[in-house]
């Protein structure tokens, strides 16, 4: 089987821009072309590119991977082992990587023949999560590092959520949203209750179809369990609410809710700069944040007062939410000093 350039950028997760520079410098010059003069990739060219990436991934210049690989190439399993002590040696590694490359080196060191789409999916593994996070967000990013106890729950609750959506069973039944709320807990758990982590994830999510296989969780799943979620913090604050505040924010909170992880990543981002509550982008924040509430909840102050004494007293509220109680007392103080003004 041989691929053209664009096919195997989109395979590999690598951009046709970075292969034609591998060509030009000599470092993957694939040696086959279509009679239309396209670049065409073999088995032997994609081996090339995996040590390249291997050995990229090991903190390796380009120019020294090249008179590396100019040498006797080195077996592709022992390529594939140094990459696999080096994930082992840091904190920051891709587990999941990590596991398809032991399976990967096992079948070159068995002398057999790797899948050719699990092996293209392992490339792209090895680029994906780089083009949305900083080395130091992928470090303190637990669902990198996801072992194989913890990505076995996550293929439970994917597999429970899809059974749901084929019996047809309503996002506000009991038992999507006991789905959700687990779903949510663990979530928070494998993104540090970090908001900036969850909400880039969530980028990722949206624009990388090859993330959406590789963890097997589909747009569909993902807006299931959403809106699941939602109804799971309605149902309680219907106890504070009257019949008309209840379907007047009924029908809008599912919609806001992927509006708060960027807020809230931002808000965090501010305190964590050491930006004072009356500083001019934290106030612009609190009015935002305002403004969302009003959304969903409607102008009158009456209503949020239930809202805010719900949130108060219901600790399955303060759940899931990515809000400790440093960046709420941060965000109190801003708004307070935005109403005061």
């Amino acid at each position: 089987m041989l691929l053209r350039i664009g096919e195997l950028a989109k395979r590999s997760g690598l951009t046709v821009r970075t292969l034609h520079h591998y060509d030009d410098i000599g470092l993957l010059v694939p040696p086959t072309r279509s009679e239309a003069g396209y670049r065409l990739y073999s088995r032997q060219d994609i081996a090339r590119l995996h040590r390249i990436q291997a050995l990229r991934s090991l903190g390796m210049s380009l120019a020294a991977i090249g008179n590396l690989l100019d040498r006797p190439e080195p077996p592709l399993a022992d390529i594939v082992e140094r990459q696999i002590g080096m994930l082992e040696a840091q904190i920051a590694q891709q587990i999941r990587l990590r596991d398809r490359l032991q399976r990967l080196h096992r079948q070159f060191a068995d002398a057999e023949e790797p899948d050719l789409a699990e092996w293209l999916d392992t490339l792209e593994l090895m680029t994906m999560y780089d083009r949305y996070f900083s080395r130091d967000e992928l470090d303190r990013l637990p669902l990198y590092h996801a072992d194989t106890d913890r990505q076995a729950e996550w293929n439970a609750l994917v597999r429970e959520a899809e059974t749901l959506l084929q019996r047809g069973i309503s996002p506000a039944s009991t038992e999507a949203r006991d789905l959700a709320t687990r779903w949510m807990a663990k979530l928070e758990r494998d993104t540090a209750g970090d908001p900036s982590l969850l909400d880039k994830l969530n980028v990722m999510h949206a624009n990388e179809p090859g993330v959406q296989e590789q963890l097997g969780i589909s747009s569909r799943v993902s807006e299931y369990v959403l809106k699941a979620f939602a109804e799971s913090k309605l149902v309680i604050y219907q106890r504070y609410l009257s019949d008309e505040e209840f379907e007047y924010m009924r029908q809008r909170y599912p919609l806001c809710m992927k509006e708060w992880p960027p807020l809230m990543a931002r808000l965090r981002e501010q305190l964590e700069q050491g930006s004072t509550p009356e500083d001019p982008a934290v106030q612009r924040l609190g009015e935002e944040w305002l403004a969302l509430l009003r959304r969903f909840a409607g102008d009158d102050p009456a209503t949020h007062r239930k809202i805010r004494q719900a949130n108060e007293q219901e600790s399955a509220l303060k759940d899931s939410t990515w809000m400790n109680e440093r960046m709420k007392a941060y965000l109190e103080q801003a708004i307070a000093h935005l109403t005061s003004t």
